[in-house]
């Protein structure tokens, strides 16, 4: 396959997967920002959401003070930010519309009605309306261009760099959102919070878990109160949990074994290393060695596996 036309398929799923998890990170602090809680611990939601999607920089650059309604402007339909929903499915379905030869017509189709209908959308005010409605519509779309994409694709390498892109992704945004979620209530871990305290906790675990859709696989794995260190277990090193970093691992190795080619070896040996840790790791481990240096680490070898992939395989990125 040529190495363009692997480029643009790669991106147009970790498009699709990243305005998929910026509505669910944004569905999450929108519904939780409902619930009776202090202005402190409400702009803490906001603040820690620009932070996992490293945009706080360019927010405060074009709106200096964190208001919630600004943030979510600014993360839904700002076309100078790349990673707005609106801006993601648009370069997404650019992406397809560059491959829109190797895709069948119903991924294409998929791919530029969701286009077509966001911005229709975004100019009807249907988002103020109702954002959460809004949210779970771009998490279908996101579905739907997944099963289509399943559904009607050769099995060939085109659908192996679209899973790709769509895993390497996943795992990205997954590591970012526990890495962040944990360090506002890493006080959890030493036992320090109040009652009053742990009702709230209660709730920030309940919106971790949901926004990965995890609240009952959560339930179904531990049939027990929400615990934050089985929380980052289910999310870390759980392989039969789809949103894990293990399960997503499991697929970048298994799509990386499907496109190798006689220069991929490296980047597959990385990727298998990675894998192996997560499935043999225990979650007692990770914690006593400290969740934020092993998240950070991971996000590292995330992007460094990335990049690695776009030189094996795809169209380099100009350094």
């Amino acid at each position: 396959m040529l190495s363009r036309t692997a480029d643009h398929l790669f991106w147009m799923n970790r498009y699709t997967e990243r305005a998929e998890n910026t509505a669910r990170l944004l569905d999450v602090n929108y519904q939780t920002s409902l619930l009776p809680q202090s202005e402190g611990v409400a702009l803490a939601g906001w603040q820690g959401l620009l932070s996992i999607s490293e945009l706080m920089p360019a927010y405060k650059k074009k709106h200096g003070e964190i208001r919630a309604t600004e943030v979510m402007d600014f993360m839904v339909k700002d076309e100078s930010n790349p990673s707005s929903i609106l801006s993601c499915l648009g370069a997404a379905r650019e992406n397809a519309r560059a491959v829109r030869g190797t895709l069948t017509t119903e991924v294409w189709e998929t791919q530029n009605q969701t286009w077509l209908e966001v911005r229709r959308m975004i100019k009807n005010g249907e988002f103020e309306q109702d954002p959460a409605q809004f949210f779970e519509w771009v998490k279908f779309r996101s579905h739907l261009s997944r099963g289509v994409t399943v559904g009607t694709m050769l099995m060939d390498e085109a659908l192996y760099f679209m899973r790709l892109g769509t895993f390497l992704e996943r795992a990205d945004n997954t590591a970012r959102l526990v890495d962040v979620k944990f360090y506002a209530v890493e006080s959890d871990f030493y036992g320090t919070a109040n009652e009053k305290d742990q009702e709230y906790d209660f709730y920030h675990w309940s919106a971790i878990l949901r926004s990965v859709s995890g609240f009952e696989v959560y339930r179904k794995v531990y049939r027990d109160v929400i615990r934050p260190e089985r929380v980052a277990e289910l999310l870390i090193l759980r392989p039969d949990m789809p949103r894990s970093l293990h399960a997503c691992l499991n697929e970048v190795v298994n799509n990386l074994r499907m496109v190798a080619n006689d220069q991929s070896g490296e980047t597959h040996r990385r990727a298998g290393k990675l894998r192996a840790e997560l499935q043999y790791g225990r979650i007692d481990e990770i914690l006593a060695t400290g969740l934020h240096a092993y998240l950070t680490q991971f996000l590292d070898r995330i992007n460094d596996l990335g990049a690695n992939i776009s030189q094996d395989f795809l169209v380099p990125v100009p350094g």
